[in-house]
């Protein structure tokens, strides 16, 4: 794959103007090409990892440069219309489906234009599966529900369906539209719920220690 002239953020606050090649999974050197390549067009675009900020405070906490867009990591990252600033990339990057060009996680499109490449509910889980059922984060008063069919509900500071919509299932990502419109990405470490801020446990566990 290669995003071709775009302004990349490699991390939060390094930024620079060209193109990103991923091979595999993973992003590659720059001098790395073959005949058969996805081109996603970015210029006027911004690339950001999709970095989830609580993952660097769990225990253990993850390398500080283990979201960094850079030769060898993982290619896991947003294609974004316009600029996009660090505090968004860091805490709670939150896109409205007309400005996201492309969503990628560990080298292949999730999302493309705006819209999922494949429709929810059709990653095969179980009910039984680890990744899905309730999850909350008590300190700040949200269950988000995740079903086996695809969809999600968040029940906020008592509020049953504060948000809902549809999630899709990559390796440890998980990515989420919402139904008033707009995409959002968290991830699984060790266990753990990481979403914008949020660190969710599977509901009846207790949380460690502030």
């Amino acid at each position: 794959m290669l995003v071709r002239d775009a302004t990349i953020h490699t991390a939060p606050g390094k930024v620079h103007r060209g193109d990103l090649r991923v091979s595999g999974p993973v992003i590659a050197e720059d001098d790395v090409s073959c005949d058969d390549t996805t081109i996603i067009e970015a210029s006027g675009c911004s690339v950001v990892p999709l970095l989830v900020d609580t993952v660097f405070a769990a225990s253990p906490p993850a390398p500080d440069d283990s979201f960094d867009l850079t030769p060898g990591r993982p290619a896991t990252f947003a294609v974004i219309q316009g600029s996009v600033g660090v505090s968004a990339i860091r805490s709670m990057l939150v896109v409205s489906p007309r400005d996201l060009e492309a969503v990628v996680v560990h080298g292949q499109q999730v999302v493309r234009h705006g819209a999922p490449r494949r429709p929810a509910g059709t990653d095969d889980l179980s009910r039984d599966s680890p990744r899905l059922g309730a999850w909350t984060d008590s300190r700040r008063d949200m269950t988000q529900y995740l079903s086996p069919d695809g969809r999600y509900s968040e029940t906020r500071g008592g509020r049953r369906d504060a948000y809902t919509g549809s999630f899709w299932l990559d390796d440890d990502r998980i990515t989420y539209l919402d139904d008033t419109g707009f995409w959002a990405f968290g991830q699984y470490h060790r266990g753990i719920l990481h979403h914008a801020g949020f660190v969710l446990h599977r509901a009846g566990e207790r949380a460690g220690p502030p």
